[in-house]
């Protein structure tokens, strides 16, 4: 792939943190950043030789941009990133991909229709023990699977920089579209698509109206596969998220954070298990000296990466635009389930 122009839209902590993976590597020129606030925009390419600029349009449609990468409040994804398909440009759009199912849906098409790559900023898939968490899985060393417990949690509402982050009508939900919307994804990833799901959704502590700060979710996979999901803004432990699949033949666990993994593993069931656990120190380490923002640059690398190997037509780990409809569509029929106490297809 020849040099690729590429233009961020949204100069908050993640949008900078994109910025610069995109000027880091070597197949991308980093074009553009557009923010509203100019002055944060202008700090987002300080040593780049990109371009500040107010309007996302504008960046757009700036000379040699091929592709952008939105990085703005969710309910503003769809017009930027329908804005950025219009004009031929591929997208790789923060998660949640959209604040509810319609929108998401409307981008799909637009892609299908512009012939071009849409992506969604999954990047908790590259964090190194939910790759292993994949690769385990897929090696056959636990058996078939037969159920998934999941679990994705934070403190509350001063976790949060901005107000839009937790609003519903900027957020599109709460927990489950906050950190809930990553584990939702790597649920997909690890163990396919899920078909129903029966939900609990409260909001007794935080008290946003349309924004519970728990949701407590039984969900079954199109291959029949049980899952425990559990998305919270009360785990007072402080941040946790925590994938375990348990199979024929034993289990693996990924957590973060800190990043570890646990397999467990045994010739038959009921057999003599074998116990690996992974704490990934190093990252560990890193972390405590230099913040969480290593881990997820790091990520944001290799779904940079990816990205461009989807737009190649190349294998890919990262999640594309029905992945980021489909973990929208789980969670808001989660809600709908908890409305009405009833279970609910869902339609992605």
């Amino acid at each position: 792939m020849t040099q690729m122009g590429v233009a961020v839209i949204g100069a908050g902590v993640v949008g900078r943190m994109r910025a610069r993976t995109v000027a880091a590597e070597s197949r991308t020129t980093l074009i553009a950043v557009a923010d509203v606030d100019e002055a944060r925009a202008r700090a987002a390419v300080t040593g780049t030789g990109a371009q500040a600029v107010a309007d996302y349009r504008q960046a757009i449609s700036l000379p040699g941009v091929e592709a952008v990468i939105v990085s703005s409040p969710g309910h503003l994804h769809e017009p930027m990133v329908t804005a950025a398909l219009d004009e031929g440009k591929h997208v790789l759009c923060e998660k949640p991909l959209g604040i509810d199912v319609p929108a998401c849906r409307r981008m799909v098409e637009a892609a299908s229709r512009a012939r071009r790559t849409l992506a969604v900023g999954f990047n908790h898939r590259y964090y190194p023990a939910f790759k292993q968490l994949k690769n385990t899985i897929e090696s056959g060393a636990i058996g078939d699977v037969d159920h998934v417990r999941a679990h994705a949690g934070h403190p509350g509402l001063h976790e949060f920089r901005a107000e839009w982050m937790y609003q519903q009508a900027t957020s599109g939900g709460g927990a489950m579209m906050d950190i809930g919307i990553h584990l939702t994804d790597l649920v997909r990833f690890a163990v396919g698509g899920v078909t129903d799901v029966t939900g609990m959704c409260s909001n007794r502590i935080w008290n946003v109206p349309g924004s519970e700060d728990d949701a407590i979710v039984m969900m079954k996979t199109a291959a029949g596969i049980p899952v425990r999901y559990q998305a919270t803004w009360s785990e007072w432990k402080g941040y946790r998220l925590s994938l375990e699949v348990y199979g024929s033949r034993g289990m693996v666990g990924a957590y973060y954070a800190p990043m570890m993994n646990l397999t467990v593993t045994s010739d038959k069931p009921g057999g003599r298990r074998t116990r690996r656990l992974n704490l990934h120190p190093r990252i560990t380490l890193r972390e405590k000296f230099r913040g969480w923002e290593t881990t997820a640059t790091i990520a944001f690398a290799e779904e940079l990466s990816d990205f461009l190997a989807l737009i190649a037509g190349s294998p890919s780990r990262i999640a594309d635009g029905s992945a980021g409809l489909a973990a929208v569509a789980v969670a808001h029929a989660s809600y709908e389930s908890s409305s009405r106490g009833v279970t609910v297809k869902v339609e992605a």
